[in-house]
């Protein structure tokens, strides 16, 4: 198993499509875009810059536990803007360092500032676990002689 294969690799099996939010959304539009598209995360974009990202944990910690209406707050005031991202040329293990570090679920993508993915830990585990199957098959071969 390896996880010195960047980041660039997952993102081109896992394809590029990220869905993103508007700042000026209203907290009930990201909720509803969030189990539309069964994810987790949405990286709040305006004019094309990421500004944020608004998650699940957003949601249960700066309106339902504070006593807000997702239909009248707007995405803007709850989001977080302390964004940690990566790099495509990052590898698996750089990114599950910084995701453990940081205690992030959900990790942009950026390349010369610009969004180009989203990966999140269940990415990551999932290839490793693909990476761990195919390593074991390999040796089987290997010692049943094929």
């Amino acid at each position: 198993m390896t996880t010195s294969v960047n980041i660039g690799t997952i993102l081109h099996h896992k394809g590029a499509q990220v869905w993103t939010i508007s700042p000026s959304a209203t907290v009930f539009e990201a909720i509803r875009l969030l189990a539309q598209k069964n994810i987790g995360a949405l990286p709040v974009v305006e004019a094309d810059k990421l500004i944020g990202i608004f998650s699940e944990r957003d949601y249960t910690r700066k309106v339902a536990l504070a006593g807000k209406t997702s239909q009248k707050t707007l995405v803007r005031e709850i989001i977080t803007t302390d964004v940690t991202s990566a790099t495509s040329q990052n590898t698996i293990e750089d990114c599950m360092r910084l995701m453990t570090e940081k205690r992030i679920r959900h990790l942009p993508i950026l390349e010369a500032g610009k969004l180009v993915g989203l990966i999140s830990i269940g990415d990551l585990v999932n290839w490793i676990i693909s990476a761990q199957s195919a390593a074991i098959d390999q040796m089987e071969s290997y010692l049943a002689g094929r």
